[in-house]
């Protein structure tokens, strides 16, 4: 079913550790959208606040991601807002063999923890606040393009041309 979506990303941003960057975080999300299947578009969502999701127990919203990340052919974070969710999403994501694209912000004033940049598995893209979003996701996905080689640049290729025909995705 992948095939026909173009890539499946996981998409990993701060919640409990701060809200301020979510709309940064819908206008990438909408940009990784050409490339295919966001499996996290919640993330960016103006109504989820750094209380986290309503509704789900802890344990269901951790089943329900882990899921996500197992079934995610690539996963973008971004990183430049610490937080201990999206370190143990960009580990567990590392650990299961998947090509991780770290986004980060220098000029934001923090430092990234050398337990990203240090990672030799995953790769650290920085970019500037001002930046486009649609550059930087175009960044990224070519930057997994490159760690993961033609079949996922075939499937990125289909979500791109799904997205230009406005075929329906779907869910």
């Amino acid at each position: 079913m992948t095939e026909e979506r173009g890539l499946s990303i996981y998409f990993s941003a701060s919640i409990s550790g701060g809200r301020d960057d979510a709309p940064r975080y819908a206008a990438l999300i909408s940009s990784l959208g050409a490339f295919g299947h966001v499996l996290t578009e919640h993330i960016g969502s103006p109504g989820l606040s750094d209380g986290g999701e309503h509704g789900p127990e802890d344990h269901e919203i951790y089943a329900r991601d882990m899921g996500w990340l197992n079934a995610a052919d690539i996963v973008v974070a971004e990183v430049t807002t610490p937080s201990l969710g999206v370190g143990y999403e960009v580990a567990r994501a590392a650990s299961l063999g998947k090509t991780v694209i770290a986004l980060f912000r220098p000029d934001s004033g923090r430092r990234l923890s050398a337990m990203i940049r240090g990672n030799p598995v995953v790769r650290v893209l920085e970019y500037a606040g001002d930046d486009d979003p649609g550059d930087v996701a175009a960044k990224a996905i070519s930057l997994a393009l490159v760690e993961r080689g033609p079949e996922v640049a075939r499937r990125a290729e289909t979500g791109a041309n799904s997205e230009t025909t406005g075929e329906d995705r779907g869910p």
